[in-house]
């Protein structure tokens, strides 16, 4: 089994990796090592002609939190005024139900 390493542009950093630069052809032909290295947390911005053209980030993973732990992350929170909180919104935002065009 062969290796393939990215250029060397980026390194381990408090358990986290920095961003790699690979091109258009290195996405196409090592797809599947780059697949497993962001499932490992690795981040990548895809140049073509030296051009960056985008960026293949991982997915953040949903973690699960009982109910427990959340009632217990809320319970020192501070009351919400909904009044208060009902006029922030409205004055923030737009009530006029003309469309725009």
């Amino acid at each position: 089994m062969t290796y393939w390493l990215p250029k060397l542009r980026s390194t381990r950093c408090y358990g986290t990796f920095m961003t790699r630069e690979i091109t258009q052809r290195e996405l196409r032909n090592q797809s599947g090592q780059i697949m497993r290295r962001l499932d490992q947390g690795e981040t990548f911005v895809v140049t073509r002609n030296g051009v960056p053209v985008g960026e293949l980030t991982p997915l953040r993973r949903q973690r699960f939190v009982s109910a427990n732990a959340a009632v217990a992350m809320f319970r020192n929170a501070p009351g919400v005024d909904f009044e208060r909180f009902r006029a922030d919104l409205d004055a923030g935002v737009s009530q006029d139900l003309t469309p725009r065009g």
